[in-house]
């Protein structure tokens, strides 16, 4: 998304080399190598389907429902982004100023805060395949969102990224 204000000079906390817009943080949340494995499973069972018409014809249905298999699982990968200005995880986007504070949580912690803990009104974008999640309030009081919840395999490096003195 273009930025309709004209780019401001670097705050001096920020070394040279960092431009605005610029993702502080980027990472997708791609699946789990036990996904690809299952959808290559998948696609095979289209050789035990076709095999009675024809062995080529069973080859060929697993290798086209292994290409749309592999097309839905990256098409449907979210992406998280940390700019100066904005945080962007899967379709939301929301601008750093209503961002209050962020927590990496792992294991049982991770688990509860998915579960028991979450908030019926908080942001989801979880997958089952990565483990570690973060916690990210929001302050915006015209939003009853309480907190957005993502799923990220560098939990530790989305929290610094979030905090105020990466702003830029």
């Amino acid at each position: 998304m273009p930025e309709s204000s004209p780019a401001s000079p670097l705050p001096s906390d920020q070394s040279p080399d960092r431009i605005p817009g610029k993702p502080v943080f980027d990472e997708r949340l791609l699946p789990s190598l036990w996904i690809w494995l299952f959808a290559v499973g998948f696609s095979g069972a289209g050789i035990l389907v076709f095999a009675p018409i024809s062995i080529e014809a069973g080859f060929i249905a697993a290798a086209v429902l292994l290409v749309i298999v592999s097309t839905l699982l990256l098409l449907s990968t979210p992406r998280i982004t940390v700019t100066d200005t904005e945080l962007t995880v899967g379709r939301a986007t929301i601008s750093r100023e209503y961002i209050s504070g962020a927590s990496a949580h792992r294991g049982p912690d991770a688990t509860r805060e998915r579960g028991t803990g979450l908030n019926a009104l908080a942001y989801l974008c979880i997958r089952g395949w990565i483990d570690p999640v973060v916690r990210i309030e929001i302050s915006d009081p015209a939003d009853r969102t309480p907190y957005w919840l993502a799923s990220s395999r560098r939990p530790d490096e989305l929290v610094k990224a979030l905090q105020p003195a990466s702003r830029g």
